[in-house]
């Protein structure tokens, strides 16, 4: 892996996936060897239509012809074929029934709700029970793995040595151009000769057996309804087909299913690697951090590849920034941030393998039989799916590395020992009267637990089936089941990282403008206070009123200073107290700049300093919030990539910058008030949960990461 490959990936392939779906005739083609991670998620997630090359056809057609006949009515073919019966040994000349047989005898996946049985003799008691999950959902396929699936299944398909008529290869096509997507059972596979049974299924809806089912009808319109599969075909005008020659075993033995649900997986995951690289950048900058950690040369005296190209991505990232410190001591910087590079690189090195594991295997013919250039049916192993096995159990181990990094910059943020003068609980309001943010910090705890069970792998775990001959199975489609769960918590936990990290960069925005607007202030009391106390005696001995004024405005200087540390360290308390705690810790420091300290005029002036201050930050504090609360813009002060995703979670999302008032407001809104959401009256979010589900679904949907792609691209 050379440095920077991971963010070629991103950008190439995020670049390529915008393209087809900016060009509506488009189509993915089919051809064997060239289909793309694009243009699978094209296909699947976004309904891109899909061709054959002509020249591909006409080959396939050509070889098949020559090797079974022109008219392709007979039940022999080469005088024998492997069967899924028993034993492996079997072997029969009833070509045609075989390749029906096993088909239908892989139907035994569990479909609720698929069958109308007659339910009579159950009790009334029973019979009215409440569902524990959605009846199709809880034991069906996604229709986006299915497509996936159908689409790699074509191009594995897509190789003379398969042994398929063209019109299969159409067929297939025709399912996804026209959205006829067979109904597929969720659990069943054990991905060793292949997904035998969820590939069964997909065989049958082309037949049009009733038996089995297919989705149909309008996706934007809400008209989506299951239907038999002879009706499907019938809604769409798709000629059913009659399975030939090896074309029931073509159909069944491959890696398809498991290799699409890993494509679709791999996806969501390098967006996810990358949106992980631009949060740590947003966090270092939410945390008061320093770009020391991102400095070269420890990538140069330790060059793994995905450490030097993190390290090089955040110190991007961060340029701009005005709120990251000096490099003069990253000593205190907690290992979430000063070791990022270190953790996320190996996870970078990880999805680069994996996608290399998964553009071969959707690429390759994955059946068996493969017919050799000489006619001889060759028997051999690559249904065997240990590839994609070990493609996404790097995924999921990657995805709970990030989760750990995301909790435990979130959890730095929330806690007031940890997130270097943010207020406890990231609150906007007084810290005794609100804790917003804790419950966030619940959810990160408990998204990063599971994170971490599912890490566990599941080739650990095969058992012996088909009466032992399957002795060893890749379990890959568990596995990429399980992979694409840990995605979608993975997305859940960086939603709500995400949503907080927007939160604190406004704290510290608005921390920036009291200081910006409370400085001339302070300094000015502070003047008037030395300008008193010396009027009874100078500052010093012989000090001429010009220089005393430069001595007090040095001295207030100093003060100002100090005052600017103290104050990220009494965020726990409220307003008024922690003024004037940090004011406390400065009066002893002004008396020892006044000559004659202990005289009473000096003390009464010191005094009424404490208090003059105490109150102007206390009132000049609430009217920075009032105003910042109704305008949130920490734009001016973040670095390149926090400002853009910042500016589209607050802006494109609307996520507001907000407070308990406006939650005590919103989860009362009845609605009414959404339209005048432009002049602030409305709430468009009704709680935290609200504002995290949109950015899971501005992530779910693509929206977000096209953000974060941008990002990479600027570095």
């Amino acid at each position: 892996m050379a440095s920077g490959e991971f963010s070629r990936l991103v950008v190439s392939h995020w670049r390529e996936l915008r393209e087809k779906l900016r060009a509506q005739d488009e189509e993915v083609v089919v051809e064997g060897r060239g289909l793309s991670l694009a243009a699978v998620v094209a296909a699947a997630r976004y309904g891109q239509d899909v061709a054959i090359s002509d020249d591909m056809l006409e080959a396939i057609g050509q070889r098949t012809e020559k090797l079974y006949g022109k008219a392709l009515d007979v039940d022999v073919m080469h005088g024998s074929t492997p069967t899924l019966r028993s034993t492996p040994t079997e072997r029969t000349t009833a070509i045609k029934e075989v390749q029906q047989s096993m088909i239908r005898g892989l139907h035994f996946g569990i479909l609720s709700g698929e069958t109308d049985f007659d339910n009579s003799h159950a009790t009334r008691t029973f019979s009215s029970a409440i569902p524990l999950s959605d009846p199709v959902e809880s034991t069906s396929m996604p229709e986006s793995w299915v497509r996936a699936s159908i689409l790699i299944r074509a191009n594995s398909l897509a190789y003379e040595t398969s042994g398929v008529r063209p019109v299969l290869l159409e067929r297939l096509c025709q399912l996804l151009n026209l959205d006829v997507i067979p109904r597929v059972p969720l659990r069943g596979s054990v991905s060793a000769s292949g997904d035998l049974s969820p590939l069964s299924y997909i065989g049958a809806v082309l037949q049009g057996k009733p038996a089995v089912q297919a989705w149909i009808g309008d996706r934007i319109q809400g008209g989506r309804r299951l239907a038999p599969a002879d009706e499907a075909l019938s809604y769409a005008e798709i000629q059913p087909i009659e399975v030939r020659g090896k074309e029931g075993m073509a159909i069944i033995s491959g890696t398809a299913v498991a290799a699409g649900v890993a494509c679709l997986a791999l996806h969501e995951t390098v967006c996810l690697a990358a949106v992980a690289q631009v949060l740590t950048a947003m966090s270092v900058e939410a945390l008061s951090g320093t770009s020391e950690s991102f400095d070269a040369l420890f990538s140069e005296l330790r060059p793994h590849p995905g450490q030097v190209e993190c390290a090089r991505n955040i110190r991007g990232f961060l340029s701009g920034s005005r709120l990251i410190t000096g490099d003069s001591n990253s000593n205190d910087e907690s290992l979430a941030i000063r070791t990022a590079p270190q953790w996320i690189g190996p996870v970078l090195e990880d999805l680069l393998l994996a996608h290399s594991q998964l553009s071969v295997e959707i690429n390759s013919a994955t059946g068996s039989p493969l017919i050799s250039q000489s006619g001889r049916m060759l028997q051999g192993g690559n249904f065997q799916a240990k590839a994609v096995t070990s493609a996404v159990e790097k995924m999921r181990q990657g995805l709970r590395s990030l989760g750990q990094l995301h909790f435990a910059q979130c959890t730095e943020l929330i806690n007031p020992a940890t997130n270097k003068g943010l207020a406890p609980n990231l609150v906007v309001d007084e810290p005794s009267q609100s804790g917003i943010w804790k419950g966030t910090d619940i959810l990160v705890a408990a998204l990063q637990s599971e994170l971490g069970f599912l890490a566990n792998p599941m080739t650990s775990h095969v058992q012996s089936a088909e009466g032992l001959y399957q002795g060893i199975n890749s379990l890959a489609l568990i596995s990429a089941r399980y992979t694409l769960t840990a995605v979608d918590i993975l997305t859940q936990l960086a939603a709500a990282h995400l949503v907080a990290l927007c939160h604190a960069l406004d704290l510290r925005a608005l921390h920036n403008q009291f200081l910006y607007a409370f400085a001339p202030k302070f300094k000015l009391l502070t003047r008037r206070c030395l300008s008193d106390c010396s009027s009874t005696e100078p500052l010093s001995p012989g000090t001429s009123s010009s220089s005393s004024d430069a001595a007090g405005a040095d001295i207030a200087y100093d003060l100002w200073v100090r005052l600017s540390e103290i104050t990220n360290r009494t965020t726990h308390l409220d307003t008024a107290a922690r003024f004037s705690a940090a004011l406390d810790a400065l009066q002893s420091q002004l008396l020892r700049c006044v000559p004659g300290a202990a005289s009473s005029h000096s003390l009464a002036a010191a005094q009424h300093w404490h208090a003059a201050c105490v109150a102007e930050a206390t009132q000049t504090y609430h009217a920075v919030r009032t105003r910042y609360l109704a305008a949130p813009d920490a734009t001016p002060v973040l670095g390149r990539a926090a400002a853009k995703l910042y500016g589209y979670v607050r802006r494109g999302l609307e996520v507001p910058f907000f407070g308990e008032e406006y939650l005590r407001a919103a989860e009362w809104d009845d609605g009414t008030g959404m339209a005048q959401r432009g002049s602030g009256n409305g709430h468009r979010y009704r709680s935290v949960g609200a504002m995290n589900s949109a950015v899971y679904e501005a992530m779910r949907n693509g929206a977000l990461f096209d953000v974060v792609v941008e990002c990479f691209g600027d570095v």
